[in-house]
């Protein structure tokens, strides 16, 4: 396996990942008060927006050639701790 393949692996399990938390955010939202759900619906919604754009990146990676990859990854690994530091602050503010 390349080191673009592995690395595209390894983004791609975080996007996963995100995405899970996603679906778990979201049932969170529905299950608070009226009120505080329209907060949370848009915290949820602009960390959809983040999960689209790590999508954006994560395809343009795959399909950059073996040479270009490289130019591309640090746009990724951008994207990627943006996710994360989304995850953890949404995570933060929708407990249980």
């Amino acid at each position: 396996m390349s080191l673009k393949e592995a690395y595209k692996k390894r983004a791609e399990a975080e996007l996963e990942l995100a995405q899970a938390r996603l679906v778990e955010f979201r049932a969170k939202a529905k299950s608070v008060a009226a009120d505080t759900r329209v907060k949370y619906a848009k915290q949820v919604d602009d960390f959809e927006h983040t999960v689209a754009g790590a999508k954006t990146k994560l395809q343009e990676l795959g399909e950059a050639g073996e040479d270009a990859w490289e130019h591309l990854k640090d746009g990724v690994e951008s994207t990627l701790r943006s996710l994360s530091s989304s995850i953890r602050d949404l995570a933060d503010k929708i407990k249980d």
